[in-house]
């Protein structure tokens, strides 16, 4: 299932790296929750509707913003909600959520190509060395490593791991991001994504993302 949330207008410059701010409103309207975990079981996408300031910087949403937050489960999207209007709508910048809508998740079939409203991350824990390796389309492992990550996903939530994702081979703009959260400086890409598989888990996909941090605002899918 999937929220979208319509946010008013800016008053004050919204960073080029919001990303965190994002992610805290998010935490703030759960409170004390189990769906912080190890693994992220819902995707929170990136803010849709803004344009980058002639003095470059930061962004603006003169008619405000629309982001997203997609989970398998009822109950973290309605404990939301719930959070959204109880414990106060404010964000940052001077922008709140003025509307919240609810999706259900489509029937997608067996496969399907999706496009990505915030970037993939994948990352690994480099072998000889400290630090973590990022991945993109053109690495042999990518695929395998997106694939792997949403196998788990869907053994803890106990539905069936025939699934298979891969970023999308006949696309030929594939756009690497670099993104600072919470000072750590990271790379995604902006590419569709085939997911193929049993049908739920197609969907699930939809709901979960794709790759690594989804909880933190990576591998929205639409």
């Amino acid at each position: 299932m999937r929220i979208y949330l319509h946010l008013s207008p800016n008053t004050e410059i919204v960073p080029f790296n919001y990303q965190q701010s994002l992610v805290g409103a998010f935490h703030k309207w759960l409170g004390e929750n189990q769906y912080h975990d190890d693994i992220s079981l819902y995707s929170l996408s990136w803010l849709k509707g803004g344009q980058m300031r002639r003095d470059k910087k930061g962004y603006e949403f003169r008619n405000g913003a629309d982001f997203f937050v997609s989970a398998p489960h009822q109950d973290l999207l309605q404990d939301l909600i719930k959070g959204v209007f109880g414990k106060g709508p404010e964000i940052r910048w001077g922008m709140k959520v003025q509307q919240a809508t609810m999706a259900v998740t489509p029937e997608f079939g067996n496969t399907q190509r999706f496009f990505t409203e915030s970037p993939v991350f994948i990352k690994r824990n480099r072998v000889d060395e400290e630090g973590q390796q990022f991945f993109f389309p053109s690495d042999a492992e990518a695929n395998g490593y997106m694939t792997e990550t949403l196998q788990k996903k869907l053994a803890v939530a106990g539905l069936s791991t025939d699934v298979s994702v891969v970023f999308d081979p006949a696309y030929n703009n594939p756009k690497i991001k670099m993104i600072q959260f919470n000072g750590i400086d990271l790379k995604a890409t902006f590419c569709p994504v085939i997911v193929e598989g049993d049908a739920a888990a197609v969907g699930f996909a939809w709901d979960v993302g794709v790759g690594n941090s989804t909880g933190i605002g990576f591998g929205a899918l639409r």
